[in-house]
């Protein structure tokens, strides 16, 4: 890295504290008691347990749950299947084999909730391709300096630079914990947020979380690159402007590769390929050569994976296409004897699915990708949130120190208050450098001729399923949350039961839809399902499409919909939904190697886990997009970020008619408004919906779509099991289950002789003069 020239003060500290290349010992955190090792875990031995439900109350819930998508005859069927499992005696036994199980789970500290084993396997076990059927993605807003927004490494830096300031607050424990209204918030998942990979399996995958990872892989054209950006201790070692440098470099050295050459070598491709056969094909690259093994210990071991791409997207479609399963483009090639050959052209191969990744785009769109096994989306939108937030922060920093000057009482605070020590800055008395390396490497992989020719099957047959995706972004702008609150109407619920209408208006008829609630009140929570299709869901979309019913009665079934649909969600959040607990008794049949029970091969079942509408809201400022893949081949997946005037949904199919639902979704949205008040008519008390609007400051609410309107308790429903008082459970030990920690087995001489030198590249003196102010 090259020095800027106002570091002499920083160099001056940096003296005679670099005996071994690491920074001083970090002062006490502030607002701590010395004997606290952990902020971020600090309310983890506190959480309450997941409870488990009466089997009775469960399979009560589980009649209502499929009422609406079965026929009168199908009710009566489920309703003597209910009975028989309960009169056989199989339910009660797996009921009190489950209770069991999650007491011992408890006692011997080895799982976190009586769904946790059972939920992790439902993610890492089957053995279908990650892409478009497990990862979700995110888009982000455009960033707020216009000098950077269309900057793709301008753009990338600031994140990346956000980013490793937020992986060091986790590594330090020093990241302000999630509350919700008072009540705190499950951490562990951000145990498995960076530094983690889902490493395939030919029996089982496992997520791998290396706890002292230190630095950031980047994909390029194709090509792996890496740098260090921690120092052991956590500390960020690099500035945002020597993150610039960086990539610069790596863009530089990218470009060198001919496409044609570096699209055979694509290995991120076999990503996307089934589990079992990845797992087979990533064995036989490690057995080809001790040098791959190495690589792909430094891409497994990495903080996250930063994704360069060469492409700007058209428009917001192209753009969420482009986060979900990068892009397709095929050119054509003359070769000898007037043959042709056909080069993949896009980004598809540009990705690496079993990590965290950062995707900048060419013109300085941005968006994350996600691997969804052991995090949320809850847990992905902190990230998101944050370092973008710290980017509005920064940008704001750049304006107010004109004015207030560097370091003044009245200059804006950071979003993710870490250290940083400039690794190419510190060094020794006499003044020699002796920092950690941060120059960028690339990874050179050797590629047996058998992985090559599977690398070029693994992109033709990706190629097939990006083909059979459809992908479109519905931006509503005539109203948003503040106009659906002044109606006394839950947002969610309201963007809930609109997608269900929607598809009603189009095929006239009422299917199973899914909606994950946010179980993180309890220890080790994840989500529970909430399954839309109420009775009262169901009358709405006949009251709604019927041409004989007036505004009053449409707009009151619309409120009972309303109403019913945050009265499940407030059940569900509090751990007292169907889909868990039934899941539950059927894996653990399959555990003890039980007789599968016939209730678990009922139409009802059946009918309950064929999810036509997979749903999902994940609402945030700092989103413009959020969606996933469907998960039946005959549904729709639908993600959804519901803003203050507006209403963002991401909508993607297989083989369906995508445009024309949503364009359905819009005409429900407009008929909606229609027989709603109108806002400025609408007068806001100062009780419920007056404080639904105000921020709580003692809490950090990013996560904004996951009750408007009072759906969520104040607390968990739940109290501690009354054994749980003497477990002692460990703040910051604790991960879940499938989920294993390891140690670094990458030195950092390793790292350092690894990969190969890129040759670094000078910025523009105003760049760096810029990056010396900040």
């Amino acid at each position: 890295m090259i020095a800027s020239k106002g570091a002499e003060k920083e160099k001056k500290k940096a003296q005679g504290h670099a005996a071994d290349g690491a920074p001083p010992p970090p002062p006490p955190r502030p607002g701590l008691p010395p004997h606290q090792a952990s902020r971020t875990y600090i309310s983890q031995s506190a959480l309450p347990r997941l409870p488990i439900p009466s089997l009775e109350e469960t399979l009560e819930r589980f009649q209502r749950a499929v009422h609406a998508i079965q026929t009168p005859e199908e009710r009566e069927q489920t309703k003597a299947d209910v009975e028989e499992f309960l009169a056989s005696g199989d339910g009660p036994e797996l009921q009190a084999m489950l209770v069991a199980y999650d007491e011992e789970g408890e006692r011997d500290g080895t799982l976190g909730s009586y769904i946790e084993e059972f939920w992790s396997d439902a993610y890492l076990a089957p053995d279908t391709s990650v892409v478009m059927n497990l990862n979700p993605f995110f888009l982000l807003e455009d960033g707020p300096d216009a000098k950077l927004a269309k900057s793709q490494v301008g753009r990338a830096a600031s994140l990346v630079f956000a980013s490793a300031k937020m992986a060091s607050l986790l590594r330090r424990e020093e990241l302000t914990p999630d509350v919700f209204r008072g009540t705190p918030l499950c951490m562990d998942q951000f145990k498995a947020l960076f530094g983690s990979c889902r490493v395939p399996m030919k029996d089982r995958d496992v997520v791998e979380v290396v706890h002292d990872s230190s630095h950031i892989v980047v994909l390029c054209h194709n090509q792996f690159y890496y740098f260090t950006a921690l120092w052991p201790d956590g500390t960020v070692a690099v500035s945002e402007g020597d993150i610039k440098e960086i990539l610069t470099a790596i863009l530089h050295d990218a470009d060198k590769l001919d496409q044609e050459v570096s699209i055979k070598q694509a290995l991120g491709v076999l990503t996307t390929q089934p589990r079992k056969k990845w797992a087979s094909l990533r064995d036989s690259l490690i057995q080809s050569s001790k040098h791959n093994a190495e690589a792909l210990e430094i891409i497994d071991s990495a903080l996250f994976v930063l994704v360069l791409d060469d492409y700007a997207p058209k428009d917001v479609h192209e753009g969420i296409a482009n986060m979900l399963h990068g892009t397709y483009t095929i050119d054509c090639k003359p070769k000898l004897a007037g043959q042709e050959e056909l080069i993949q052209a896009g980004t598809c191969c540009n990705r690496w699915y079993d990590k965290l990744q950062l995707i900048v785009c060419a013109d300085g769109s941005a968006g994350v990708n996600f691997e969804h096994s052991a995090i949320d989306g809850h847990t992905a939108l902190r990230y998101a949130s944050d370092v973008f937030a710290e980017t509005i922060v920064s940008f704001a920093q750049s304006i107010t120190r004109t004015i207030y000057g560097k370091g003044s009482p009245e200059s804006i605070a950071d979003i993710i208050k870490a250290d940083v020590r400039r690794a190419s800055i510190v060094v020794d008395a006499q003044g020699r450098p002796c920092g950690r390396d941060t120059s960028p490497k690339k990874l050179e992989f050797d590629i047996p001729g058998h992985i090559l020719e599977q690398i070029a099957y693994a992109e033709a047959s990706f190629g097939d399923e990006i083909f059979a995706s459809d992908t479109y972004a519905l931006e509503f702008k005539k109203y948003g949350k503040a106009f659906i609150v002044g109606n006394q109407m839950s947002p969610d619920s309201f963007v809930q039961l609109s997608m269900l209408v929607a598809y009603y208006s189009l095929y006239g008829k009422v299917v199973c839809q899914y909606e994950p609630v946010l179980t993180k009140a309890f220890y080790h929570g994840r989500t529970e399902a909430m399954r839309t299709a109420t009775v009262h869901a169901a009358a709405l979309c006949e009251t709604f499409t019927s041409r004989f019913t007036s505004k009053e009665e449409k707009l009151k079934a619309l409120k009972n919909a309303a109403k019913e649909h945050s009265a499940l969600v407030k059940e569900a959040a509090g751990g007292k939904g169907v889909d868990r607990h039934l899941y539950a008794l059927k894996c653990l049949a399959d555990k003890n190697k039980m007789a599968t029970p016939k209730f678990f091969e009922s139409d009802g079942w059946k009918a309950l886990n064929h999810t036509v509408l997979s749903t999902s809201n994940c609402g945030n400022p700092a989103l413009r997009h959020f969606g996933f893949g469907p998960v039946v081949p005959d549904g729709f997946g639908i993600g959804y970020v519901i803003k203050d005037d507006g209403l963002q949904y991401s909508i993607s199919s297989k083989h369906r008619q995508t445009r024309r639902y949503a364009h359905a979704l819009n005409n429900v949205l407009l008929e909606f408004e229609k027989i709603m008040k109108p806002l400025s008519n609408v007068r806001v008390s100062r009780g419920i919906q007056s404080s639904l609007l105000q921020k709580e400051s003692s809490a950090i609410e990013y996560a904004e779509g996951f009750d408007y309107f009072g759906e969520l308790s104040e607390s968990p429903s739940a109290q501690p099991s009354s054994h749980s008082a003497s477990i002692s459970r460990s703040d910051s030990a604790g991960y879940f289950a499938r989920v294993v920690r390891r140690d670094s087995i990458m030195t950092e001489e390793r790292l350092k002789m690894a990969g190969k030198l890129v040759e670094s590249l000078k910025l523009d003196e105003s760049i760096e003069e810029d990056e010396k102010e900040k």
